[in-house]
């Protein structure tokens, strides 16, 4: 399936709150022992997953993007995770 630009966006969006959440409850929960380095890690491995299984859904997956979307992606994914880090000083 191609995927069109409000589709994407529609993914990509979902994927901001759902990476925000995760930031928020792991860093509260003290059950999760990861600090700096091993979070951010954590935090990229879980956007790739994540983006993945969603891109499944569609019948779709990273490799079967235009060139364009996936740069999309890429720059999506750099401001999010900067974005948490900063807000949440990891």
């Amino acid at each position: 399936m191609v995927l069109t630009d409000k589709t994407l966006e529609e993914i990509l969006s979902y994927l901001d709150n759902s990476i925000t959440k995760l930031s928020r409850e792991t860093i509260s929960n003290s059950e999760f022992h990861l600090e700096g380095r091993n979070l951010k890690q954590f935090l990229d491995s879980q956007y790739e997953i994540r983006l993945d299984n969603l891109l499944q859904r569609k019948n779709s997956n990273i490799h079967h993007l235009e060139s364009k979307l996936k740069n999309k992606i890429i720059q999506r994914k750099q401001k999010l995770l900067e974005k948490v880090y900063r807000e949440f000083k990891i």
